[in-house]
């Protein structure tokens, strides 16, 4: 069932992207990252009491507190920083960056959870590495310095949700996996707001548009739908696999930005999306 969980984790996370963009056109992105953890977390806690976990929250390990939280703070800054990306830049090309923490996250796997590598899937890494540049063209000389740094903030995403991955599948280890998620996005929330109050983005929340918010909020949802499934797989399979399927959300993002955004790969990116889900999908084997 762990591949099934792994497959609905990656339809959620691609619908997550596309909301995400209708909902921080004019939305500032930490004030949109604060108010979809709400719904997150509600909707994890409101999983919890429905398995009934809850109770097992005493009997989680320092170890396993300290490693959830610190998978908290790693999603907290990749939130972050894909959501500004997604505001400047295109979301043809913030998401194949984004997904690119596969290939960090096989290579933090094999070192610190011994998971092994074949010829095969070091292959499909090189494959996926190549679409990934293929797909990132390069920006028009006329825009400027502020819209280039969408690439900055892409990568940034990727480094850190491929920290995420590792440091959830050790601090979920005895852990309800829903519990689990609910512990790390209040850690999620936390960080969120104190952003929001340290920029000084509270002074904005007010004018925020009542659609942008409905925008964000459904994508609090298929977030909150991602990660339970996300981390339900992760707790059951190998987290060198798991990833590499979640990452497949790619081409649920790319049909719905050309339907809804009108944003059409040229064919250089053509090419590098068939290069990444054939690197990912042979990541599977």
């Amino acid at each position: 069932m762990w591949v099934v969980f792994a497959f609905l984790s990656a339809l959620f996370a691609g619908l997550t992207a596309v909301l995400v963009k209708c909902g921080v056109r004019q939305t500032d992105s930490t004030i949109a990252t604060a108010i979809r953890t709400i719904v997150v977390l509600l909707m994890a806690f409101l999983m919890v009491l429905l398995v009934g976990s809850l109770p097992s929250i005493i009997a989680i390990s320092a170890k396993s507190w300290i490693f959830l939280i610190l998978s908290g703070l790693s999603t907290g800054a990749s939130w972050l920083c894909y959501f500004k990306a997604l505001q400047i830049g295109d979301i043809n090309k913030v998401v194949p960056i984004d997904k690119s923490s596969t290939i960090l996250s096989v290579l933090l796997a094999v070192i610190f959870l011994h998971e092994t590598v074949t010829w095969i899937k070091g292959i499909c890494m090189v494959l996926m590495a190549a679409g990934t540049f293929l797909m990132v063209t390069k920006q028009k000389s006329s825009q400027t310095r502020t819209k280039k740094r969408w690439l900055l903030y892409a990568v940034l995403s990727a480094v850190f949700a491929g920290l995420t991955s590792i440091l959830g599948k050790i601090g979920i280890e005895g852990v309800e996996s829903n519990l689990g998620t609910m512990i790390r996005t209040a850690v999620v929330l936390l960080m969120a707001w104190m952003m929001v109050f340290v920029t000084g983005a509270r002074q904005r929340i007010r004018h925020t548009s009542k659609k942008e918010i409905f925008y964000i909020c459904l994508s609090g949802i298929a977030t909150g739908a991602s990660w339970l499934c996300y981390y339900k797989a992760l707790q059951d399979g190998p987290a060198s696999v798991v990833v590499p399927i979640d990452k497949l959300s790619i081409l649920v993002t790319i049909a719905f930005s050309y339907f809804v955004f009108h944003e059409k790969l040229t064919v250089k990116s053509t090419i590098g999306l068939v290069l990444v889900v054939a690197g990912t999908i042979g990541m599977l084997f």
